[in-house]
Order: C-alpha cells, then structure tokens, then sequence
C-alpha cells in the first residue's frame, strides 16, 4: 500500500483559455472513457517557469500556439488535487499524489482553424467551447473543487 503523505505534489500549470464568445476551451482525455471533459493542464519540466511551462503545454496539447493566446491573469494561489486512490501508484509511476497547479486565464485571440489535438502526442480525442458555469459538472470529481475556485477567482474576468 502507498502512503499517500508520504508522496509530494507534481508541479503543474493549467490554462483556462477563453474565445471571443467567453466559452472555455476543454477537451476528453485520449487515456479515459469517460465522458469527463477538462482544461489544458499538466506537469512543469525541471526549471522551467510557469508561463513558458503553460504556453507550452497549451500547445502540447491542442496545437495552439503561443501567438494566438494573451495571458489575461494569473490565479494568486497554487491550486492542489489529491488523486483518487484508485489512481494513486498507476499515474506518474508513483511518484505524486496529486498535482499542485499554477493557473492562468488567458484569451484566444486565432480561430478554431489554429486548433489541432492531433499533435505528435495527442492526449485528447476531442474538444469543444463551454460555458464557464459548466465546467465544476463537466471535469473528473477529484479536480470539482479545484475548477470551482478557479472560477470564482477569475470570474470578475469570465
């Protein structure tokens, strides 16, 4: 058995990426059948800072390139989620318990022409724009609470 507190948090970004029309970008999960949708996120690599870490994994992830999104606001505090048990020891090899993420809301300025989960290595197998409101009902139940604070933090802003 692993000893959950015994495990750190990965260090991790996310973006919330807005369109014109203030929908939120989100994407199903290549590895999960669930119909779970989420934001662009993931791990930090060794001394990299956050902003180049979260523009890098925003296009990673969904071809989106840096010159296409304006950073909008940072979220003033680092965000955690533990993995659920059932996850503990098969994500990351075991290394994390969960992720402690630095978020940043930013807008879309390109079209949906300059989005492609079809990168060199896809992790979504699809997307779409949605409603902010919906987002805490839409992502995995371990990441709700983690979704609703980043909602009320950058609503001034939605």
């Amino acid at each position: 058995m692993i000893d959950r507190e015994s495990l750190p948090y990965r260090p991790a970004v996310g973006v919330m990426l807005l369109n014109r029309e203030g929908k939120v970008f989100v994407a199903q999960r290549l590895d999960s059948t669930l119909e779970a949708w989420q934001m662009p996120q993931g791990g930090l690599d060794d001394g990299e800072d956050e902003v180049a870490g979260a523009l890098r994994e925003l296009e990673e992830e969904t071809g989106i390139r840096p010159n296409h999104v304006e950073i909008v606001a940072r979220h003033p505090d680092a965000l955690y989620y533990d993995l659920p048990d059932d996850l503990l020891g098969k994500i990351w090899k075991g290394k994390w318990r969960g992720q402690r993420q630095t978020w940043f809301l930013c807008r879309f300025t390109g079209s949906d022409a300059d989005v492609d989960i079809d990168t060199p290595e896809p992790e979504f197998r699809a997307w779409k724009w949605a409603d902010p409101q919906e987002l805490p009902a839409m992502i995995v139940p371990f990441k709700r609470k983690l979704y609703e604070d980043l909602l009320t933090a950058f609503s001034a802003r939605l």
